[in-house]
């Protein structure tokens, strides 16, 4: 590597600024929230799923597991998709009236909570229930077949999960990357419509 790239002409350092996040403060009692929020979520979703696989037939489990599959790669798509969002393009929007417009500024500028939310609470809880939903399935098919746990069933079912949760990621972080502002406008559009609702409900 040349000289001058290594060292500025100047003998200065490069210094960043920094992005703002909010204060530390905030941030604190944001950590502390998700994280009790996504202990509860866990516990009790976990809990829900493995009664759920109790009662029905091998078939309708494997489906959930694979709703369960699609649902995290979604909201792990969706946060990328926000952390990737240009804030400029909603201004003009919001300025012209466009639905939702406002909802996806406010996304945009709480990135990082919106991420958590989508790929650390959302994503990581479908990882974890999908996982423990396999385990019953497998469990439930070696009762069945009178085979150990530990034969090549449980190998491929688990194997085939992980595969199809780490493409479908993959290919879901690519289409975030490539049309972020579009799939945040959708978001915001469906945000809006729900909160909406909701007020008028209570009213």
């Amino acid at each position: 590597m040349d000289e001058h790239i290594k060292h500025p002409n100047n003998g200065k350092k490069v210094k960043f600024k920094s992005n703002s996040v909010g204060s530390k403060k905030e941030n604190t009692r944001w950590v502390i929230v998700i994280t009790i929020v996504g202990f509860i979520l866990s516990s009790g979703l976990s809990f829900a799923s493995s009664i759920l696989l109790e009662n029905v037939d091998l078939i309708f489990s494997f489906l959930i597991v694979l709703i369960i599959v699609v649902v995290g790669i979604i909201f792990d798509t969706i946060g990328i998709a926000v952390t990737a969002a240009d804030e400029a393009p909603f201004h003009s929007m919001a300025s012209r009236k466009f639905y939702g417009a406002r909802q996806a500024i406010k996304l945009v500028r709480n990135a990082n909570k919106v991420s958590s939310i989508c790929n650390d609470v959302v994503g990581d809880i479908c990882g974890v229930i999908s996982g423990a939903a396999i385990g019953f399935i497998i469990i439930a098919i070696s009762q069945s077949a009178n085979l150990p746990t530990s034969t090549i069933v449980s190998l491929s079912l688990t194997g085939v999960v992980a595969a199809l949760t780490i493409g479908g990621k993959a290919i879901g972080k690519t289409i975030a990357l490539k049309h972020s502002n579009y799939i945040v406008y959708k978001v915001s559009i469906v945000l809006s419509f729900i909160t909406k609702r909701h007020l008028k409900t209570k009213i």
